[in-house]
């Protein structure tokens, strides 16, 4: 079960945004990853959530073919759950409880600013090296109040690796992202059910080695 935490950061002014304390594992129905996030800190050392404050939560479970059975989020007082239902469909709930918003949306799946929508999406897409790229939409969450937003991406997977460890081979696939309404590319590397470099996220600390996917 992977541990460790994650530094975000606006890919273009580089600011500190958030750091994201989580755990992650693949189960007999597929994969969960659940995370708190807290105020970025100066050191970028902090142990744990519990040392600084807490400012938001992921919570996503995946099913065996890497469509999202349950997603949980919090952030700024406001909460979203959301599932894969004739596309995804959500509930987006406002920080005095007083009124809930529906969504649905012929999409894929989310995204959001959290790594493991990343890996979600890789989960889901399956590429090959050989395969050209595959379009996706994606309802994105955008921070701080969880605003929902329907993108299309393409996605390709331009590498995959093997790189030696004290525990074993480590595979890095390496995707190519563009985004189709502006055209911008980036490169997104991960290894198993971790991501190792992506726009906006550093992986400061990791406890174990990534899961590896069957």
């Amino acid at each position: 079960m992977p541990r460790g935490r994650y530094s975000l950061h606006d890919p273009h002014d580089h600011t500190p945004l958030a750091e994201e304390h989580f755990h992650c594992a693949p189960g007999p129905s597929g994969w969960r990853y659940v995370a708190q996030r807290t105020a970025p800190s100066d050191s970028g050392t902090a142990p744990g959530p519990h040392h600084s404050e807490v400012t938001g939560s992921v919570d996503l479970a995946l099913d065996e073919l890497g469509r999202p059975i349950r997603l949980e989020l919090h952030a700024a007082g406001w909460q979203v759950r959301g599932a894969a239902l004739d596309g995804v469909t959500w509930v987006r709930t406002d920080p005095t409880g007083a009124q809930a918003t529906e969504g649905s949306v012929r999409a894929h799946a989310f995204t959001g600013t959290s790594p493991a929508f990343l890996v979600a999406t890789a989960r889901l897409l399956r590429l090959t090296p050989s395969a050209s790229a595959t379009r996706v939409r994606l309802v994105a969450f955008t921070d701080p109040v969880l605003a929902p937003r329907t993108l299309d991406q393409s996605w390709a997977l331009i590498a995959s690796e093997a790189h030696a460890t004290d525990s074993g081979p480590l595979i890095v696939d390496e995707y190519q992202v563009t985004a189709l309404d502006t055209g911008e590319q980036h490169s997104v590397h991960i290894a198993g059910d971790v991501v190792l470099a992506a726009p906006g996220i550093e992986l400061e600390h990791l406890e174990t080695p990534p899961s590896v996917f069957t």
